[in-house]
C-alpha cells in the first residue's frame, strides 16, 4: 500500500498512517457486511482512482475472485464513487451488478480524516446467497451500518487504539450489542457460551454487561468499578477477564454513527486454553531454567572440592590434574549459568569464550595475553557445551605447553562464521608465538589427555574437524571447523 500511495496519490505520509490504521481495523466491517471491501483513493491528477487495499469476509461468499490491488480506474467509470468522493456521503443507490453471473449490490463509504476526504472503500456484497437474515445477522448489518458513518464522519477507526488483528477477538469468536446504558440488546451464541465458561447461569440480553462482569470476575473493590466501565464499552479498550477457570478477552468498540454514542459493540473470544497452554510453557521455561541454575551450582560445588583436594595434594602432577579437570567442569558450568538466564536452549557464545578465555589465563597470570577475534554468535546448547570444553583444552594446552616458565607471549581465538545456509560452519582458530610443535609431533595420534578429550568431543559429537599445525612464523595454529546451525 505505502508504494501505491506513494507513487500514484497526493496523501502525506500522516494520512498513510490513518489508511493503514483502518485496513487493520476493516476486517471487522468486512465481516459484519458479509461483503468484500477495496479502497480506492484517487490519483495525484484525480483524473482516476487506484486500488490500495483488498479485504474478504471471513462470514460469506467474496464478490472478487481476483485480486484488486494496484487496478486503476477512470473517474467516471464508477459514479458511485464519484458521488462519495465529491458529497462526502454514503452512496448506495443503483441497481445491483452482474459479475460472472453473481448479482452484487455496490455502496461506497467515503473515508474520511480531519475534515478531508482521503478515499473512498467500496462495499460489494454477493447477493447469490441472500435469504431472510437472522437475529444475528440483523445486528451484524445494523453494526456494519453505524462502523460505516463513522468511517465517513471520520470517527473510526480510532486514533492511538490499533489492535493486533492476528490476537484480537473478531465477530465471529463472539460478539455482543449493548445499548447507550452497558445493557445488552443481543448476544451471538458464542458469546454467550463465553460467559457461561466464567459462571454466568442466565442469558446475558437485558443485563448490564458491565456489572455482570465485574461479579464473575474475582477481584473486588475499585477494580470492579473500572471493570464495568470497560465492559460497558464506554472507551475503546481490549482487556481480559478470568473468573470460574476461564478466561475471555473482550474488545470494546463505542459506536456514534452520528457523533453520540448510542451504544456499544462488544467482541470476545474464550482464551482459556490458550492461557492455559501459555502458562504451562511459562513453567516450562522457568523449570529448565531452575534446572540449568541448579547443575551450574552443582558442577560449581564439585569444582571448589577439587580445588580444595588440589590443595591438599603433595604430588604436583597430581595437583596440576586436579585444576585442570577444575577448569573442565568449570567451562561446563558457565554454559549452564549462561542457559540458565535465557528462555530458549541457545546462547550467546562470545560471552562464554570471553569467559573461558578469563579462566584459562589464570595459569599464567600477567605472562601471557589472551584475546579473542571475531565473533562465535549464537549457538544451539548442544554445541555450546562440548566446544566451550574443546576450548577450555585447547587454550590449556597452548598455555601450559607453548611457553617456558615465566616467559611471555600471545594466544588469539579467531572465529569466523558463515552467514548462509550453504555455508553455516564456524571456523575457529587458536594461534600462540610460542616455542612450536615438536618434532615428528602428530596430533591425532598424540596420547595427550586434553588431545584425546579434543578429537573426541569435535569429532565424534560436534562433526567437525581439528588440526595442529605450525605457525606461519613460529608458535602453533590449531583450527576447528564445526557445521552449526544458521543464525536466524
Amino acid at each position: 500500500m505505502n508504494d501505491l500511495v506513494r507513487q500514484h496519490t497526493a496523501l502525506s505520509d500522516s494520512d498513510l498512517e490513518w489508511l493503514h490504521l483502518l485496513v487493520s481495523e476493516w476486517q471487522l466491517l468486512s465481516d459484519l457486511s458479509f461483503a468484500d471491501l477495496v479502497l480506492w483513493v484517487p490519483t495525484l491528477d484525480g483524473t482516476r482512482y487506484v486500488s490500495v487495499a483488498q479485504m474478504r469476509p471471513n462470514t460469506g461468499p467474496t464478490s472478487y475472485q481476483d485480486d484488486m490491488v494496484g487496478h486503476l480506474v477512470p473517474r467516471g467509470r464508477r459514479p458511485l464513487l464519484d458521488a462519495a468522493l465529491d458529497e462526502g456521503r454514503i452512496v448506495r443507490e443503483g441497481d445491483p451488478e452482474w459479475r460472472e453471473e453473481v448479482p452484487v449490490r455496490v455502496e461506497s463509504i467515503p473515508v474520511r480524516r480531519d475534515g478531508r476526504v482521503l478515499g473512498v472503500i467500496a462495499r460489494n456484497t454477493n447477493l447469490l446467497t441472500v435469504r431472510t437474515p437472522s437475529r444475528l445477522e440483523l445486528t451484524y448489518l445494523q453494526s456494519a451500518s453505524d462502523l460505516a458513518q463513522m468511517i465517513a464522519a471520520g470517527a473510526f477507526p480510532f486514533p492511538g487504539e490499533q489492535v493486533d488483528m492476528d490476537s484480537s477477538p473478531r465477530a465471529g469468536d463472539g460478539l455482543v450489542r449493548l445499548d447507550a446504558e452497558g445493557f445488552v440488546q443481543y448476544a451471538s451464541p458464542n458469546a454467550l457460551s463465553a460467559y457461561h465458561r466464567l459462571g454466568l447461569a442466565a442469558d446475558l440480553v437485558g443485563q448490564h454487561l458491565g456489572q455482570i462482569t465485574a461479579e464473575l470476575a474475582p477481584s473486588r473493590g475499585p477494580v470492579d468499578e473500572a471493570l464495568v466501565k470497560l465492559a460497558s464499552g464506554y472507551a475503546p479498550r481490549e482487556f481480559e477477564v478470568e473468573g470460574n477457570g476461564g478466561v475471555i478477552q473482550l474488545r470494546a468498540i463505542p459506536l456514534k454513527p452520528k457523533g453520540t454514542r448510542i451504544g456499544s459493540l462488544v467482541l470476545l473470544r474464550d482464551v482459556t486454553e490458550l492461557r492455559r497452554r501459555e502458562r504451562e510453557l511459562i513453567t516450562k521455561d522457568a523449570t529448565i531454567r531452575e534446572i540449568h541454575h541448579r547443575v551450574k551450582n552443582n558442577l560449581q560445588t564439585v569444582a571448589a572440592l577439587l580445588r580444595l583436594q588440589a590443595r591438599r595434594m603433595d604430588s604436583d602432577r597430581g595437583r596440576e590434574a586436579l585444576n585442570e579437570a577444575v577448569r573442565r567442569v568449570g567451562s561446563i558450568a558457565i554454559v549452564h549459568e549462561t542457559l540458565s538466564q535465557n528462555l530458549d536452549e541457545r546462547v550467546e557464545f562470545d560471552e562464554i569464550a570471553d569467559r573461558v578465555i578469563a579462566m584459562v589465563a589464570e595459569i599464567s597470570p600477567g605472562k601471557v595475553s589472551c584475546r579473542r577475534n571475531g565473533r562465535f554468535g549464537i549457538l544451539d546448547a548442544e554445541v555450546a557445551t562440548p566446544l566451550s570444553m574443546v576450548l577450555t583444552e585447547v587454550l590449556q594446552n597452548a598455555l601450559e605447553h607453548a611457553f617456558a616458565p615465566g616467559e611471555q607471549g600471545t594466544v588469539e581465538v579467531t572465529a569466523v562464521r558463515g552467514e548462509s545456509r550453504a555455508d553455516a560452519r564456524l571456523l575457529i582458530t587458536v594461534r600462540d608465538d610460542g616455542r612450536g610443535l615438536p618434532e615428528g609431533f602428530d596430533p591425532q595420534r598424540a596420547g595427550n589427555l586434553g588431545l584425546q578429550i579434543v578429537r573426541t568431543l569435535v569429532e565424534g559429537e560436534l562433526g567437525g574437524t581439528f588440526d595442529m599445525l605450525p605457525g606461519a612464523e613460529r608458535g602453533t595454529k590449531v583450527v576447528l571447523d564445526i557445521p552449526v546451525q544458521p543464525q536466524k
